[in-house]
C-alpha cells in the first residue's frame, strides 16, 4: 500500500535507478524514475513529487542546474530536493545548497540509511502536502518595508512582485522574521529548520543567508558577529 509520498529519482545510469527504485517501493513509496535533467523537469511538473533525488554528474544537463530549474518553478516550490552523489568536495556542496537543494546524500548508500534520510526529510510534509507548519504567532501577512510574508500562502513580494524561493529559504526567512530585531544564534537556526536528523555542512546557514539577501536585499538580514542574525 502507497504512504501517499511521490518520489522522483533522477539518475543517468539505470542500474541506480533500478536500485533505488526498488527499495523504496519496497517501503510503499510511489516512484518516479527519470534519466534526465530535462525529463525530470517534465515529469515533476506532471507529478508534482514531494521529493526529488538528483544526481549531480549527468550528461547533458547536470543536477545542479536541473535544480535551479525546477527551483524557478512555482508548482515545485515545496518540493524537496537531496542530491545523491559520490562528490563529497566542499564546493559541490555549497554549489548544491546554492541552487535550492534541501539535502546531500553521499553514494554509496545502505538501503536502510536513504529510507532513513528520506523519511527524516518528508516529515517535514502531511499527508495533503502541506508543509508542516512551524511556529507561527499570527497567521496574517506581515509588511516589512517593501516586503510583504504571507506566511499561508508561502509567498514573499517585494514591491508587489512575488519573489521565487526554495522551501528551505522560505522557512529560514519565516523564522527571522517572526521576531524581528531579535538575534537568532546559529544553533538555533540550525535546529529549528534542519533539526538533528539532516546531515549538512558547516556552511550551510551561510549559503541560504546569503541567498536571502541576494533576494531580499543586503539590508534586511543582519550579522551579528559571533552570535548569529536577526532579521530588520
Amino acid at each position: 500500500m502507497s504512504n501517499g509520498f511521490k518520489i522522483l529519482i533522477v539518475d543517468d545510469e539505470q542500474d541506480i535507478l533500478e536500485f533505488v527504485s526498488y527499495n523504496l517501493r519496497k517501503e510503499g513509496f510511489q516512484v518516479f524514475q527519470a534519466n534526465s535533467g530535462q525529463i525530470a523537469i517534465d515529469m515533476a511538473k506532471e507529478i508534482i513529487p514531494h521529493l526529488i533525488l538528483l544526481d549531480i554528474m549527468m550528461q547533458d544537463m547536470d543536477g545542479i542546474e536541473t535544480c535551479t530549474l525546477i527551483r524557478e518553478i512555482p508548482e515545485l516550490k515545496h518540493s524537496l530536493i537531496a542530491f545523491m552523489t559520490a562528490r563529497s568536495e566542499d564546493y559541490s556542496q555549497i554549489a548544491g545548497f546554492n541552487a535550492g537543494a534541501d539535502d546531500f546524500i553521499s553514494k554509496p548508500v545502505r538501503p536502510k540509511v536513504l529510507v532513513s534520510r528520506i523519511n527524516a526529510l518528508l516529515r517535514r510534509f502531511d499527508a495533503s502536502f502541506n508543509p508542516i507548519e512551524i511556529e507561527k504567532p499570527n497567521l496574517l501577512p506581515k509588511q516589512f518595508g517593501d516586503i510583504t510574508i504571507d506566511y499561508e500562502k508561502y509567498q514573499i513580494t517585494v514591491n508587489n512582485t512575488e519573489i521565487l524561493m526554495a522551501r528551505k529559504e522560505f522557512v529560514l526567512i519565516q523564522y527571522l522574521s517572526s521576531k524581528p530585531g531579535k538575534v537568532f544564534t546559529r544553533q538555533e537556526i540550525f535546529d529549528h529548520i534542519w533539526g538533528d536528523e539532516t546531515f549538512v555542512g558547516d556552511r550551510t546557514i551561510d549559503v541560504y543567508i546569503s541567498k536571502l539577501r541576494e533576494k531580499l536585499g543586503n539590508d534586511r538580514i543582519k550579522t551579528v558577529k559571533g552570535v548569529g542574525y536577526k532579521f530588520e
